[in-house]
This record gives C-alpha cells, structure tokens and sequence, in this order.
C-alpha cells in the first residue's frame, strides 16, 4: 500500500491557495519569497508569477526582491533547484528506509508519486518546460542529477544482489521515471476523480515496475 492516500493528499493541496498579501517581517526573504512563489503558481499558474506581485504579496521592495532573484528566471530556477532536492531526498529516504531491496525499490516510487501530488507547484516547475534549457544552472543541473542518479544507484544495488535484470540500469531507470511521471501526472491533473482510483493506479503501475525489473532465472 501506499504510505498516503494520494487522492486525498491532491484534495487537500488543492485548496491551498491565497490570493491575499502575505507581508514580510523577519526572518530568511529568500524562503519567504520562495514560499509565496509557491502559493502564487498554486492559485495562478507559472504565468501568473510575477517579481512585481511577488514582492508585493510578501511586502517587500523591488531592491530587497533583486538582491535575491535578477528576474522570474531566476526564481523558477531556485523553485525547481527546490524542488529535485526535496524529491532526492524522499527518493534515497524510502529507499534506505525500506532496506535497500526490491520492496524498498517500490517504496521509492510511491514516494516519487506522493512528492509530485504534494507539491504541485515545484513539480510544474520542474517539468513543465519553463526553465530555458539552454541556461544550464549547476545547482540545478546537479540537483535534478542527483534525483535521477539515486534511482540509477538503486536499480545498480538491485543488480548486484540478484534481485534485478541485467539491462542498463540508466535506460531502466528512466523507463521507471517515465512510468511514475505519468501517474504522478494524473494525480496533479486531478485526472483520476473516482475515490481511491489513483491510489489504485499508483500502486498497480509501481508493481508492474517491480515485476518488470526482476531478474529472470537465465540471468
């Protein structure tokens, strides 16, 4: 089963918008702003993120809001930097948690599907195709690596006890990414609205990767 009922988790996020000011006093600006930015493209989509409005939701001035972000590129690069951190690290948590094994392995894609669903906003960012991609950040490109890269490690780790085929483990592990994107997509999309129907999916799809992967007796 899934650690959360992500039907439930889209219900709940998806009410999570404000249209009103929310002023600055103290604090980290830079987080602040990030969070507000988080709200707006919840209520308004990336095209309704704007310096202008951001900086006067979180009442601040425009020389205070550029000292963090020169311009909206800037912030949606921070938001998706944000947000492969965090799915790294739910990526590498449910694995190590789960004990570096095949059920670990499904553990990792209900977590992968219940980060998408949870923060819709940064997961839009992140795939959404608003980043330039000829502007290639480091901290980005490294932190977008490194959420691919612990699934490659993990598919690798399966392998060499047995528990995986033997096929490149970057093309299966971007057979898997795929797989979840997908559903993970549905989720945000609200595309699935019969109680418990993406649920279902979720945990039928990552099944079938985990089938898919074992390793055959000829191997």
């Amino acid at each position: 089963m899934l650690s959360v009922d992500v039907v439930n988790i889209w219900t709940y996020v998806s009410t999570m918008t404000r249209s009103e000011p929310r002023p600055y006093h103290h604090g980290n600006l830079r987080q602040a702003l990030l969070n507000e930015a988080d709200r707006m493209i919840r209520s308004s989509g990336v095209e309704g993120l704007t310096l202008r409005r951001l900086g006067a939701r979180v009442g601040v001035s425009r020389s205070a809001l550029y000292r963090h972000f020169a311009d909206k590129r800037a912030l949606l690069i921070a938001v998706a930097t944000d947000g492969f951190r965090s799915l790294r690290e739910k990526l590498v948590e449910a694995w190590e948690r789960g004990g570096r094994n095949p059920e670990a392995f499904r553990a990792m894609g209900a977590a992968y599907v219940e980060f998408a669903v949870r923060n819709p906003s940064h997961y839009r960012v992140m795939f959404g195709g608003f980043l330039d991609p000829e502007a290639r950040n480091p901290e980005l490109v490294s932190e977008g690596g490194g959420a691919f890269q612990a699934l490659v490690d993990a598919i690798a780790t399966l392998q060499r006890d047995g528990y995986a085929r033997l096929d490149n483990p970057v093309l299966l592990a971007r057979h898997a990414w795929a797989v979840v994107h997908g559903v993970a997509m549905f989720g945000i999309d609200a595309q699935l609205r019969e109680p418990g129907a993406l649920e279902e999916l979720a945990e039928f799809s990552i099944e079938q990767l985990r089938a898919g992967l074992a390793r055959t007796r000829k191997e």
